[in-house]
């Protein structure tokens, strides 16, 4: 009888930890340096911006439409032209629960309704970040998953990583190394470029043009500030602006001078209807024209005519969405050709962009993501 009792207590033991083996098949070490324990079952997926949902993609086409439950509304708000894209191809992303629109209004308590097993956060950018512990825990205390991967906060050092948590943590490995290939590949082709340089080009990046009225938010050691480094500008803001971004003024810039003036562009289909928006108009749903135009009113605001960069036609805008995607590389090579004219006058980052959106996007590149001033 013992014997049996035996048997039948071990027999359970077997059992409890092959569940338990189920319930948290694997741990991955996420972008905040946690050791993050995964279940073997995910289907159910919040995401702490929506704007993942274009990274996400390149992994799992299907994801945006089987697994995620709840998102920040995010995507639709600040990229609208891109959002109408996925829509098509999503229709049910309509549907999908909205748990906010910003880190302060992120609805725990929803969150946990929808009962996801898996919170995809960022390190920085708009939603739940990695210094937002109360929202971390409550969720973990409630047996949901959270990994914090990064495109915004250090983009170039942290996008591969990222990519590559996100092939563990969604099955989809094999889908991280194709990109991972193309990205390394992509990338090497600007530093190897880099290599002889006469003299560095000085530059300088205002952030979100036409954010405010005044001048000028700019971008240093972080964020879009860290593609100036990577295509081997000399970020004129950089002494002044020792953390990623900041405020410089006008006289600033005139005193400086800059060899080549970057804006980034926040403007959207949206706002591009309005003629005399002060936005930078760029992105999915820009045609060339129009953006064009954007940047033109742009640099006519005071004192910028008097800048030498927009006098010898070395005024440029590039996208500010680039800022919260995998496909950062591109617009990497599309500041080092406008830096560097010479050196690279076979990159051609327009041809990297077609080529990430047939390869790894659900939608087809359709829109102006860069444009050079007259």
């Amino acid at each position: 009888m013992k014997f049996f009792q035996k048997q039948t207590i071990a027999l359970c033991l077997v059992s409890l930890l092959s569940v338990a083996a189920q319930v948290s098949a694997a741990t991955v070490t996420d972008l905040a340096g946690r050791t993050v324990a995964i279940p073997a079952k995910i289907d159910r997926i919040i995401l702490g911006e929506g704007r993942m949902l274009t990274s996400l993609a390149i992994l799992d086409r299907e994801l945006p439409r089987q697994r995620i439950v709840g998102m920040l509304g995010d995507f639709e708000q600040l990229d609208p032209g891109s959002y109408a894209q996925y829509r098509k191809v999503y229709p049910n992303l309509d549907q999908v629960a909205r748990l906010g629109r910003s880190s302060q209004s992120f609805s725990v308590e929803e969150a946990i309704a929808l009962k996801p097993q898996l919170a995809i956060f960022s390190l920085g950018g708009h939603g739940p970040n990695v210094n937002d512990h109360a929202t971390m825990q409550r969720l973990s205390k409630a047996g949901i998953s959270v990994i914090y991967i990064d495109f915004n906060k250090n983009p170039l050092k942290n996008t591969a990583l990222s990519i590559k948590v996100l092939g563990q943590v969604l099955g989809r490995k094999k889908a991280a190394e194709q990109y991972l290939d193309f990205y390394h590949v992509e990338m090497a082709k600007v530093s190897q470029g880099l290599r002889q340089l006469p003299r560095k080009t000085s530059v300088f990046l205002e952030s979100r043009v036409g954010l405010s009225q005044g001048c000028c938010e700019t971008l240093t050691n972080g964020m879009l500030g860290t593609f100036i480094t990577a295509a081997g500008g000399d970020n004129i803001a950089s002494a002044l602006v020792p953390g990623s971004h900041g405020t410089v003024s006008l006289e600033f810039l005139l005193s400086t001078q800059p060899d080549v003036y970057i804006g980034t562009g926040i403007g959207n289909p949206t706002t591009a209807r309005d003629s005399n928006s002060p936005r930078i108009a760029l992105g999915a749903g820009i045609d060339h024209a129009t953006a064009q135009a954007s940047l033109k009113r742009a640099l006519a605001r005071p004192g910028f005519a008097q800048l030498n960069a927009v006098k010898q036609g070395r005024a440029f805008a590039i996208s500010h969405q680039f800022n919260y995607s995998a496909a950062n590389v591109v617009a990497v090579q599309a500041i080092a050709k406008w830096l560097y004219p010479q050196q690279f006058a076979t990159l051609n980052p327009q041809a990297t962009l077609q080529r990430f959106y047939q390869q790894f996007q659900p939608v087809p590149l359709a829109g102006t993501f860069w444009v050079a001033g007259q």
